[in-house]
């Protein structure tokens, strides 16, 4: 599915988070931060509707989008939405499917800084949307994030970051499902990805 398309169809998620913004933050506030990532995504594997083998999901990368204000000098408040489309293909009979996934979290982002240099660590809960070739879901997920930050000016800074998310999956859901037949399933209660990106955020 074109990411276009896949945006357009989670526009009510994306517009409750904004909302959330536009009521958890100071709007006499100046300072406003976007950023652009891009990386790559590590993902774990998807279990047969069956249960006696599993689905290999292809790591892909990953392309993100973050709005933040200034808390204080130390933190900052942020909304973060993230996009991954991947594969998975049966390990025995090769079949393969895809399925896109939309990550949308408000986060809370700490700074440590030495010189020009910002160690960041973040905290965020959300809502993940999946949406593969049978159905579409949404799920409660919580993302944790390390980083740095290297400030090139007070208004850009090139952004590192390590990044987890856990989403709480339904194994009876019927996202990989087709008139009562499932090819796949979650594996475990708890999906969890894993990324590394890099990009460049603009304050203004």
């Amino acid at each position: 599915m074109p990411p276009w398309k896949f945006f357009s169809q989670t526009s009510q998620v994306i517009n409750m988070f904004f909302c959330a913004l536009c009521f958890s933050i100071n709007l006499q506030a100046v300072e406003f931060e976007v950023t652009v990532l891009a990386g790559q995504t590590f993902s774990p594997d998807l279990a047969n509707g069956d249960n006696n083998s599993s689905f290999t999901t292809t790591d892909e990368p990953n392309i993100a989008l973050a709005l933040a204000w200034q808390e204080s000098l130390t933190g900052q408040g942020q909304i973060l939405i993230n996009y991954i489309s991947r594969d998975f293909t049966d390990d025995i009979n090769q079949p393969t499917s895809s399925f896109d996934t939309l990550y949308t979290h408000f986060s809370g982002v700490a700074f440590f800084k030495d010189r020009n240099y910002i160690t960041t660590v973040g905290l965020g809960i959300g809502a993940t949307y999946f949406n593969s070739d049978f159905d579409e879901v949404i799920y409660p997920s919580l993302t944790v994030a390390v980083g740095t930050r290297y400030e090139f000016s007070d208004s850009l800074a090139f952004i590192t970051e390590l990044r987890a998310y856990a989403t709480l999956t339904d194994d009876n859901d019927t996202l990989f499902c087709q008139n009562d037949s499932c090819l796949a399933q979650f594996d475990r209660a708890v999906w969890f990805d894993g990324q590394i990106s890099i990009g460049l955020a603009y304050r203004f």
